[in-house]
């Protein structure tokens, strides 16, 4: 029995993986047909920030309309599910949505094939942001509503104990920890000192009191006898009389019913379950978290997932919201990110890297079982991925774990070293890339072409890895490398003086040999993918 399974555990270890179907949504790239389009055309994406007002900032906008799957949409489900779609889901998840539409599309007929092979098709995408703009418009309507609640309470004409206060009537003892008055103070703190005092008289009042019994009344009706049939009206006349309710009293909107449940339907989760639910696929799926190397590790885990012989084919990918304040902000005040104006490549001055958003999923799937459906690979054959973590630093990476990601990544591929002959860097601009580039000239000969490509489409949370990978994989289509943004006099000194083979704005023929990719997240997530070209461009046989 042991001998069996020891020869099961080496035909598993056997299995190889290919790429069945990608999409993409990139700054300026409403699918993946204009990004390779793009890719060969070279120069930057990226483009000027405005929800700061003017500002020095560039960022990288994803192009999308969900309009464009409107067609694909209508033929699968009913007429509603569009304009649900459109209403319940942010962009990140329908930017999801729409990257895996177009996966489907490489392959006709795996669509159905995902539909049938049940358990054995997973989806693991997942995000390295989350949907932030959903969440911060909940939480700033959110913030707004509980402050006109907590105002109407504190008002003398409904808090009785604010009224006789400001009567002069109310005992000091009788009063707890009384705030200082808004007016008291210097103008600058009298609007945060006015929240902390309406609040303050609203949680005194006692009309709020008897507001809540009456709402408890109402709230606290159960359903009885057919629950099916029941519920609904119990819901709408809950919904009827707590509307009156606040009709009789005059009562602003309560803050708990002025928060839109987007907030649960766009949790982490929905760029994976939008996924299982648009493509009808009953496998398991989850979305890995995993900062900037979120597409580096749904790779790992799909591919681990075929090689166990758990999955036949694996949705894989990531999506993060178009660039917001919110996250401009954040990545400004860790001093990662350019505030100039220009364009700020990698290996250059380092002034800092560019928020981007946008989405990529691709359709991998047991090569040998998959083209005996006939389905045809795209792209290279990602044979290895190796996954470490820093256990360091925040945010500068470590030389140990990235290194230890790429020898894992080698040792899964059954690949030595000198074989690798390009790589992709994951070089944000910033002075991580000096490191970067010294830690890779450390195990790679001086040979190497190496990539670095945040100048052209900056820099997408989870997303940025799959975005590489996908450009490294289309040159293997190819046959060339697509350009990046950079010029020779840009490189940095220091950097030029340990490596001088860097792919600069004209195309160069794909050199034979594996192709590497290096992603390292916040937090020291480290994701290295290695792959290899089909032994044809136009009859990608595997070899």
């Amino acid at each position: 029995m042991s001998e069996n399974r020891s020869e099961k555990m080496v035909q598993q270890s056997r299995r190889r993986v290919g790429v069945f179907g990608w999409g993409v949504v990139a700054p300026g790239c409403d699918d993946v047909d204009s990004f390779r389009e793009k890719l060969y055309q070279g120069g930057s994406w990226l483009e000027s920030f405005e929800e700061f007002g003017p500002s020095n900032f560039l960022v990288g906008k994803p192009d999308f309309d969900l309009e464009k799957y409107h067609p694909w949409i209508d033929e699968r489900f009913p007429p509603n599910r569009f304009r649900q779609l459109q209403s319940k889901m942010g962009l990140t998840t329908l930017m999801a949505v729409g990257s895996f539409i177009q996966a489907l599309e490489q392959n006709p007929g795996i669509e159905e094939t995902l539909q049938e092979l049940g358990n054995a098709a997973h989806v693991y995408v997942g995000t390295g942001l989350g949907d932030l703009p959903t969440i911060s418009e909940v939480a700033l309507t959110a913030d707004k509503a509980q402050r006109n609640w907590d105002a109407f309470w504190a008002h003398p004409d409904n808090c009785p104990a604010r009224a006789a206060f400001d009567a002069g009537d109310a005992r000091p003892d009788t009063l707890s920890e009384l705030p200082d008055h808004p007016e008291s103070l210097p103008v600058a703190d009298q609007e945060e000192a006015r929240i902390t005092w309406n609040k303050y008289w609203a949680a005194q009042s006692s009309k709020l009191k008897e507001y809540l019994v009456e709402s408890r009344e109402i709230e606290g009706v159960n359903v009885v006898g057919e629950v099916e049939s029941n519920k609904t009206s119990v819901i709408r006349g809950k919904m009827k009389k707590a509307a009156q309710l606040r009709k009789d009293w005059g009562v602003p909107e309560e803050p708990w019913n002025a928060i839109s449940p987007n907030l649960l339907w766009n949790i982490h989760s929905s760029v994976a379950t939008q996924i299982t639910m648009m493509g009808k696929i009953t496998g398991p799926s989850f979305s890995p978290v995993a900062a900037c190397s979120t597409f580096g590790v749904a790779l790992k885990l799909g591919m681990d997932a075929i090689q166990r012989g758990e999955a036949e084919a694996v949705v894989i990918g990531a999506s993060d919201p178009p660039p917001h304040p919110m996250v401009v902000g954040a990545f400004n005040a860790a001093r990662v990110l350019s505030n100039d104006g220009d364009v700020s490549k990698p290996l250059t001055g380092l002034r800092g890297t560019h928020i981007s958003g946008g989405s990529c999923v691709w359709i991998i799937g047991d090569l040998e079982k998959m083209t005996a459906r006939g389905f045809t690979p795209i792209g290279m054959e990602p044979i290895g991925v190796g996954l470490t973590s820093d256990a360091d630093h925040i945010i500068p990476p470590s030389e140990e774990g990235p290194t230890a990601s790429i020898h894992s990544a080698l040792c899964s591929a059954d690949a030595k070293v000198e074989e690798v002959t390009s790589w992709d860097l994951h070089c944000t601009a910033t002075p991580g890339d000096f490191l970067e580039v010294q830690n890779a000239r450390k195990l790679f000969p001086e040979d190497i072409l190496m990539t670095a490509r945040k100048g052209t489409f900056g820099h997408g949370m989870g997303v940025c890895g799959g975005w590489e990978l996908t450009a490294q994989m289309i040159a293997g289509e190819e046959g060339q490398v697509a350009p990046t943004s950079l010029e020779d006099a840009e490189l940095n000194s220091q950097i030029s003086d340990i490596h001088g083979n860097f792919l600069l704005g004209d195309s160069v023929n794909l050199p034979e040999g594996l192709a590497g990719k290096l992603s390292m997240g916040v937090g020291g997530i480290n994701a290295c993918v290695i792959s290899r070209p089909w032994a044809s461009e136009k009859n990608p046989e595997v070899r």
